[in-house]
């Protein structure tokens, strides 16, 4: 049974940076592209990041590019989401997702795994 879960996520200030993982269970973790995705209230979810399988090439969004970075530590089955420079904007639920079927020229492509989510709300 595939699982993903999140953590890291609670209430952050403004400019602060918080550090988001994902714990992978019930896969090849290794053959598997990671993705990030948040879900701001009132819209629809967006893509934020994605790693390709060994860890080699990355993808942001242009929202996040310059203050999020994405990793992966293979050997522990998690992935990383480091977000800096936290903005309001940035409020949401964070959803982390795998797909064994991602290239490294499609990492945004349609993930098949997810998880429950974790909340991060960037407060004024």
């Amino acid at each position: 049974q595939v699982q993903l879960v999140e953590s890291g996520g609670g209430l952050v200030p403004p400019g602060d940076s918080l550090r988001l993982s994902c714990a992978a269970s019930g896969l090849t973790f290794s053959v598997y592209a990671m993705g990030w995705f948040r879900q701001a209230p009132g819209k629809e979810r967006e893509f934020v990041a994605a790693i390709s399988r060994g860890g080699g090439t990355t993808d942001y969004a242009d929202s996040v590019k310059g203050r999020f970075a994405i990793s992966r530590d293979n050997g522990k089955t998690t992935v990383y989401l480091q977000m800096n420079s936290l903005k309001p904007e940035d409020t949401g639920v964070y959803y982390c997702a795998a797909d064994y079927r991602l290239s490294v020229s499609g990492l945004r492509g349609e993930y098949h795994y997810w998880g429950q989510g974790t909340q991060v709300p960037v407060s004024s």
